[in-house]
């Protein structure tokens, strides 16, 4: 028998992962000190393969302060307005690597805050990425994870609300919560924010995840997108398995297994990708 391997063509790292990863792996060979601000990606094995050439994360402005200076690289998912001017206060040199569709989103929430509308950002409230974006609202900001939380929410007489997301973000939840606040006719202005890569990869997991016995989702256990992704496959394949390295696929599968899809999230590098595909092509 031979075993059907299919890997979704938008597995793995997605635009901005990918210029985060970038900026780090170019900077290294920098005869200065390299810090990232924040976890450069939502993934661990990444992290430690930098920490080992050199590259020291740090969390806390106030770090800066005790450190040689150096090259602060910002974090794909983004820091809020007080941190990024902050950053470029402390005198080292910065080069921002927050995903330029994050970006987008902060300049959004910025104008539209200064023109007085109330921002709601539809994403998890823990995610650093939410948590840079609230960051950008010169009036605060309302963050929405759940059908509940939108049933509850109380608008103003005659308060103007715009509606983001976080970019990885279930597009389907996305538009129900959007519907909660269409319904109660409050004045919206939605912006659909939620990344095209997202979306797409999205709608490929969950198409795949149909049509095979086992479906693999691989990504770090801290990134979001990723359990997003999980989620999608685990609801149409009763066999998913979300696995961070090939190590905890051994000895799940089994012989009689004849077709197997394979997600990753955006922030997966393809060597560990690579490794799984060959594990279950040859794990009989």
């Amino acid at each position: 028998m031979e075993r059907k391997v299919i890997l979704a063509e938008n597995a793995g790292f997605c635009f901005g992962a990918n210029r985060g990863y970038k900026a780090v792996e170019d900077s290294i060979n920098d005869d200065i000190p390299i810090y990232t601000f924040g976890p450069i990606l939502n993934n661990t094995k990444i992290v430690e393969g930098f920490a080992q050439k050199g590259v020291k994360v740090v969390n806390n402005i106030e770090e800066f302060k005790n450190l040689k200076k150096g090259k602060i690289i910002i974090r794909s998912h983004g820091v809020s307005k007080e941190k990024y001017e902050a950053i470029l206060a402390t005198g080292f040199e910065v080069f921002d690597a927050t995903c330029p569709f994050v970006k987008r989103i902060h300049k959004i929430v910025e104008k539209q805050s200064l023109l007085g509308d109330r921002i709601v950002v539809i994403g998890n409230p823990v995610h650093p990425e939410v948590e840079g974006i609230v960051g950008w609202s010169c009036n605060g900001a309302t963050v929405i994870e759940n059908a509940s939380e939108a049933s509850e929410f109380v608008a103003k007489e005659n308060e103007n609300i715009t509606i983001v997301s976080q970019t990885t973000f279930n597009r389907k939840k996305f538009e129900e919560l959007v519907d909660i606040f269409a319904k109660n006719s409050y004045n919206i202005n939605v912006m659909n924010t939620i990344c095209d890569a997202t979306a797409i990869r999205q709608a490929e997991a969950e198409q795949l995840s149909q049509d095979c016995d086992v479906m693999i989702v691989i990504g770090d256990k801290l990134s979001s997108n990723s359990r997003k992704l999980y989620e999608i496959c685990s609801s149409k394949c009763s066999r998913t398995y979300f696995v961070e390295t090939v190590d905890d696929l051994k000895g799940i599968l089994g012989n009689s297994v004849e077709s197997i899809g394979i997600t990753a999230g955006a922030s997966t590098p393809k060597y560990i990708i690579e490794e799984v595909q060959n594990y279950v092509r040859n794990d009989f």
